[in-house]
């Protein structure tokens, strides 16, 4: 995975991390739920990312 991929996770991750910090201070639901919502995609991403690393790196110990 490249340096610019795993920032613009980190980046979402955190985007929604204040958005849900932000909902909470505001008694506001749908900016908390959204801000939960956003950081979970971008976990989901980051893990998917994660897992093809780990099968080109397999690959890669077979055709060594």
């Amino acid at each position: 995975m490249s340096f610019t991929e795993k920032a613009k996770n980190k980046v979402e991750q955190m985007t929604g991390a204040a958005r849900e910090r932000v909902g909470d201070m505001t008694d506001n639901e749908r900016m908390r739920g959204e801000g939960a919502s956003q950081q979970s995609d971008a976990r989901a991403k980051q893990a998917g990312q994660n897992v093809k690393d780990a099968g080109r790196n397999v690959k890669d110990s077979f055709t060594k």
